[in-house]
């Protein structure tokens, strides 16, 4: 007796190892081929956030198509047809293998490209992605049909998904990227495909061989209790704006701090552990927790964070963000979780979820970029999050409720904005401000436990603390494209003598790109990381005597203050991604540093690498690479392939100067070790301003020849401290295939 209860436990167990490390496998290539396909693709696109966005939103589409799919067999078709149906689809899925781009790609130079990107990932991986997309609920369907003590509630088998999911997250930046190249992960992936195609068979094996199928075809096709339109729309909002957060935290990072997969994965790592949790045993205990801990943590940050994020440390400011997301995005996965249905309507329930998850991704990638001319959809997300807290279901049913919880907030926002706008210089109330904004923290705080009017009260303080920003900035200017979020702003400085000036300064994200000053006699004087005392400004009056008919190249047009640089004699090609900042940069409207220098220059709209590819070789000078994605230089234009192209386009006596300014990156070491495999000589200079000087800033720049004597005229010049590259030896080289941005972090 006991040896056969022995043996049912053991095959029961095992049955669910077996179904659980499906999932698993499942998962785990999904979250692995993610980071690993953006990288693939930022060289195409200069390392814009908005590649990983757009990325996002394919994931999700697929995702959605392969949650629809499974739901449309498993609920139509009898075990036996869904069998065969399915392993059909895995065996088509195997032409798209192994992974790769289509040949010859090449990304538009006009408009958005998000499009483009999109058919490019459906021609790469679009098969076989759509076969994982399918395994979490085709198989927890059919774990359900397999006559196991635990059937009747699949969706423990979930944790195990999304475990899968965080493990590969975050074996990506620790594990894989630092220590396997790309073409070994397409490879390594596609031996895990072939692994995660067999486990599936072995779950088909088990249904088929089951004795409920016709018992489970009948469960399937003939619904006890029918799902409500509210219970459906309520699930959908519940997932939406998870998935819109998600996307507009991952802009904020990726914007401001490094447009690398590093840190796009922590977002998501958070997304995934939401769910690890809220689908445990646990979630009962934690999910007051959060909705406690919520408005605790969200109203300081909105307080501070929106205002201006300057203001605090970039760390403290990323962890605030990282906190209220989180805190958010368990608080609505809570609620979805407590409203799950029973087994028969699992397939419906994951359907939603898969596409109010698109919609979310589209809804930032496609739609808010077309509407907004900022990130707006980010903190409306972060106000729609409080609305769904507990409690507003029943408030919305009842419409006096709901009324009533709406009157007082609406009524503040009327005379608040009334006030506002009545305001005309609000320099003289800074004081006061300050007591409002904590007057007005603590009351959305006094009404935490009505979601609508905490909702509304906490969107009127973001807009309050955002416009405040906009008056304080003085923004002319502001758009956005695929590549950010652009904007002129106009300040006042003081001058030399003591005298109020005006100042044009270009941001793209938090991160300024470039600035000029106003007057006659100071509107040719590049400024910022391009001053005349700084590095760039030694460069060219240390080449004085030789430079009168140089070639130039510059990568990265900024607000064009290096044209300013330029002789009679001289040609100039700046070469520039998005065709935005070339609008702003031209136009003598906001800037006129091009206006007035930059007559013999060409501008190419495009990657640097793929524009630079098109050159003739040895046509250049000088190569100026000043590429930056907000505060980081994209890193495929740091690779030994990138640096050998470089100087296969330069002059045998040509220069090559990159800017590698950098709060979190050490980007020399990276230059250190490229010029001693290849056998360049290179000089870095970390200026430091010796006196204050108006908008002369730190800046950091190295530049590399072919050979030392190249050099010499800055090794030798009296105008600024020149020196070697440091040495590094425990740096393994960056290539097209390997990248580690561990390894330079600060």
């Amino acid at each position: 007796m006991n040896n056969s209860t022995d043996v049912k436990t053991d095959r029961r167990f095992s049955l669910i190892l077996l179904f659980a490390l499906t999932l698993f496998t499942s998962a785990s290539l999904m979250f692995v081929i993610q980071p690993l396909f953006g990288k693939i693709l930022l060289p195409l696109l200069g390392g814009s956030p908005a590649v990983w966005n757009t990325c996002m939103v394919f994931y999700q589409t697929i995702l959605f198509l392969g949650y629809f799919y499974a739901h449309v067999v498993s609920t139509r078709f009898s075990q036996h047809k869904q069998i065969l149906l399915h392993i059909a689809v895995i065996l088509v899925s195997f032409l798209a293998l192994p992974l790769g781009l289509p040949d010859n790609v090449v990304p538009p130079t006009e408009g958005n490209p998000a499009f483009w990107l999109f058919w490019i990932l459906l021609l790469a991986i679009g098969l076989p992605f759509f076969v994982v997309s399918t395994t979490g609920p085709l198989i927890q369907k059919w774990f359900a049909s397999v006559g196991h003590h635990t059937s009747d509630d699949p969706y423990f088998l979930y944790v195990a998904s999304n475990i899968g999911s965080l493990l590969a997250l975050l074996s990506y930046p620790f594990l894989l990227e630092p220590n396997i190249g790309l073409a070994s992960q397409k490879t390594l992936w596609s031996v895990g495909y072939g692994v995660l195609c067999v486990l599936i068979m072995a779950c088909a094996f088990v249904l088929w061989k089951s004795q409920q199928n016709t018992l489970a075809f009948a469960v399937d096709t003939t619904e006890k209790q029918a799902l409500s339109v509210t219970t459906r729309l309520h699930w959908l909002v519940l997932a939406f704006v998870p998935s819109s957060l998600l996307l507009g935290l991952t802009n904020f990072i990726s914007t401001d701090i490094a447009s690398v997969p590093l840190l796009w994965i922590i977002p998501l790592t958070l997304y995934l552990l939401s769910f690890v949790i809220v689908f445990s045993k646990w979630n009962d205990k934690i999910h007051p927790l959060m909705v406690q801990l919520q408005p605790i943590v969200l109203l300081p940050f909105i307080a501070y964070s929106f205002i201006n994020p300057a203001v605090l440390p970039y760390w403290l400011d990323l962890g605030l963000h990282l906190l209220a997301f989180f805190l958010a995005i368990m608080v609505c996965h809570g609620e979805l979780v407590k409203n799950r249905p029973s087994t028969q309507h699992l397939t419906t329930f994951y359907l939603i979820m898969s596409f109010a998850g698109m919609l979310g991704g589209m809804f930032n990638s496609f739609i808010a970029p077309f509407i907004f001319n900022a990130v707006y959809e980010y903190p409306l997300m972060i106000v729609a999050a409080l609305l769904l807290r507990p409690g507003v279901k029943s408030a919305f049913t009842d419409g006096k409720q709901a009324l009533l919880q709406a009157v007082f907030p609406l009524l503040l926002i009327v005379v608040g904005t009334v006030v506002f706008f009545s305001i005309e210089d609000w320099s003289a109330y800074f004081d006061s401000l300050g007591v409002a904004l904590i007057l007005l923290v603590g009351l959305t705080y006094a009404f935490r436990n009505q979601p609508i009017t905490l909702a509304l009260l906490s969107g009127a303080l973001i807009a309050f603390t955002m416009a405040l920003h906009g008056l304080m900035s003085n923004t002319l200017y502001q758009e956005r494209t695929f590549f950010g979020v652009l904007a002129v702003r106009e300040t006042t400085i003081m001058d030399e003598q003591g005298h109020p000036e005006k100042v044009r300064e270009l941001f793209h994200g938090t991160t300024k790109h470039g600035a000029q000053r106003l007057t006659a006699n100071n509107s040719r004087t590049p400024l910022t990381y391009y001053s005349v005392p700084g590095p760039m400004g030694q460069l060219f009056k240390a080449y004085d005597g030789v430079s009168q008919n140089w070639q130039v190249g510059v990568v990265g047009l900024g607000a064009g203050a290096l044209t300013c640089y330029a002789k009679e004699g001289q040609t100039w090609t700046q070469y520039e991604i998005d065709p935005l900042v070339v609008s702003i940069a031209s136009n003598p409207q906001y800037f006129t540093y091009i206006s007035q220098c930059g007559k013999n220059t060409t501008m190419r709209i495009g990657d640097a690498r793929l524009s630079l590819n098109k050159e003739p070789d040895a046509k250049f000078d000088l190569l100026v690479m000043d590429a930056f994605s907000s505060d980081s230089v994209p890193t495929h234009l740091l690779t030994q392939e990138a640096l050998t192209m470089y100087f296969k386009k330069l002059k045998p006596n040509g220069l090559l100067a990159f800017h590698i300014t950098n709060r979190h990156l050490e980007i020399k070491r990276v230059l250190a070790d490229h010029a001693k495999n290849l056998h360049f000589d290179g000089l870095l200079q970390e200026f430091k301003p010796k006196q204050e000087m108006p908008l002369v800033v730190d800046t950091d720049w190295v530049v590399m020849a072919k050979d030392s004597a190249i050099l010499e005229p800055l090794r030798v010049s009296d105008l600024g401290s020149w020196q070697k590259l440091p040495l590094s030896f425990d740096l393994k080289p960056w290539t097209d295939d390997f990248t580690n941005i561990v390894s330079i972090w600060r």
